[in-house]
């Protein structure tokens, strides 16, 4: 996976949760061990990405961020979901997998 560049992961096949954070960002602190914890418990099942927007301010443009976090869904290259804000993993994971 590690090999793979960002457009292939999302239009591979596996859902594709990507983070759009900031280091200084309070509520993408409390996003990332949720995260985290999500990542562990889907294994294999959907990738998630995290998006340093401090980092890569042309994929921010890109994908139109203008706060931190903001969350994306990619299904086989369509974003099937958007929204800034903390969420629980469950949610989060209803939207990869379901």
């Amino acid at each position: 996976m590690k090999n793979k560049s960002f457009n292939e992961l999302i239009n591979g096949d596996t859902p594709v949760l990507v983070d759009f954070f900031a280091t200084w960002c309070g509520p993408c602190k409390t996003q990332a061990p949720i995260l985290d914890e999500l990542k562990s418990k889907l294994g294999n099942k959907a990738h998630i990405i995290k998006v340093d927007v401090d980092k890569n301010p042309s994929a921010a443009a890109k994908y139109g961020i203008r706060s931190v976090p903001t969350l994306m869904v990619f299904k086989k290259g369509k974003n099937t979901w958007r929204q800034s804000g903390v969420f629980p993993a469950k949610e989060l994971e209803k939207l990869l997998l379901g």
